[in-house]
């Protein structure tokens, strides 16, 4: 893609995308808690429950009808206990739900209303930016400035007064300071950036993080300014590391060299698959995309004992792959092989 960022297996394909129809249905056969003391079976099978983690330290949605959860669920119906248990440490972790272009309102609705019933945030990525990711494996986007404000008003009215946190716009930041994003369209990027903060926090109980880049890439100096022109100071903060496999510690100091150019802000991490660090072998063009012998990082918690760091979160899904590279499948899509690895690998 760009070698600087790593590609995103952003949004779900749509085979798996759930509207607020299809996911309430989901949820009401996975039997979601609202105490989060655990989900019913529903057929899936002894073993294959998943439950909310404790509200305490981790006050983000679980998924109960995950990926991840049906993979744990065809593991354990196969008698691969030993392989469902692995998988297990993806499904049990409350992971972003990227909001797919067709039917915002509906998905936002769905998963905030689920989240809602479980007594818990949902943790909504926003990724439909007009000219999104350069024509690489992700690419695509809402197809102009008008159809993607009517995209973030559809997510703001299925939000409504529900607990969010949105991750916005993975890579547009970092893209108009790159270059990758084309010229004649880049005050429109910083408008529309600067409108969705706008909108999502006009809703009661929304955090907003926009992107912010990664450990990886260049250096606070680059940035910081174009964060601020895109709207930053009126968000609750920004997003370090997203789809990518920086460790904590360096992410923690990436984000805290630019924060104090940004009036002391407050950031998260995604900590889905920085348990081994960056892949440092093969194509410098492409070890962002499916490496190998990478693992899970951090669990995702607001206990991060850091006043700066808000949460780890995992905001990529592990196991969805990042793109047709190394043997994946299109970027989002559910990699079981590689979501195996993944686990197995983590310490």
């Amino acid at each position: 893609m760009y070698g600087m960022r790593g590609a995103f297996s952003c949004a779900p394909s749509a085979g798996v995308r759930a509207s607020a129809t299809v996911l309430g249905v989901a949820l009401l056969v996975a039997g979601c808690s609202s105490e989060g003391g655990g989900e019913k079976d529903g057929g899936r099978g002894a073993g294959a429950t998943i439950t909310q983690q404790p509200r305490e330290a981790d006050p983000f949605w679980v998924n109960p009808d995950s990926n991840a959860a049906r993979q744990v669920a065809a593991h354990v119906k196969a008698g691969r206990k030993a392989d469902a248990e692995q998988i297990r440490k993806i499904a049990a972790q409350p992971t972003g739900e990227w909001i797919g272009p067709e039917n915002p309102e509906a998905e936002a609705r769905g998963f905030t209303e689920a989240a809602d019933r479980a007594g818990r945030t949902a943790l909504l990525v926003l990724y439909d930016i007009p000219h999104r990711d350069c024509g690489q494996y992700s690419q695509g986007g809402a197809a102009d400035g008008d159809a993607y404000r009517a995209w973030v008003d559809g997510v703001a009215r299925g939000v409504g007064d529900r607990a969010a946190t949105v991750i916005l716009e993975p890579d547009a930041v970092l893209h108009l300071v790159d270059g990758c994003t084309p010229a004649q369209y880049q005050e429109e990027r910083y408008d529309l950036l600067k409108g969705a903060i706008g909108k999502l926090k006009s809703l009661r109980n929304t955090k907003v993080y926009l992107d912010a880049g990664n450990a990886g890439w260049g250096h606070p100096d680059q940035i910081f300014q174009p964060l601020r022109r895109a709207g930053v100071d009126r968000a609750d903060g920004f997003a370090v590391n997203v789809s990518n496999f920086y460790s904590t510690e360096e992410s923690i100091a990436y984000g805290k060299r630019l924060s104090a150019k940004i009036g002391g802000k407050h950031f998260v991490v995604d900590t889905s698959r920085n348990g081994n660090g960056p892949y440092t072998a093969g194509d410098p063009g492409e070890r962002w995309c499916n490496p190998p012998g990478r693992a899970l990082g951090e669990p995702p918690t607001i206990r991060t004992d850091d006043p700066l760091v808000d949460a780890y979160l995992w905001v990529k899904r592990p196991g969805e792959s990042d793109g047709t590279c190394k043997g994946g499948p299109k970027a989002g899509n559910w990699w079981a092989d590689y979501a195996l690895e993944l686990a197995e690998a983590t310490r």
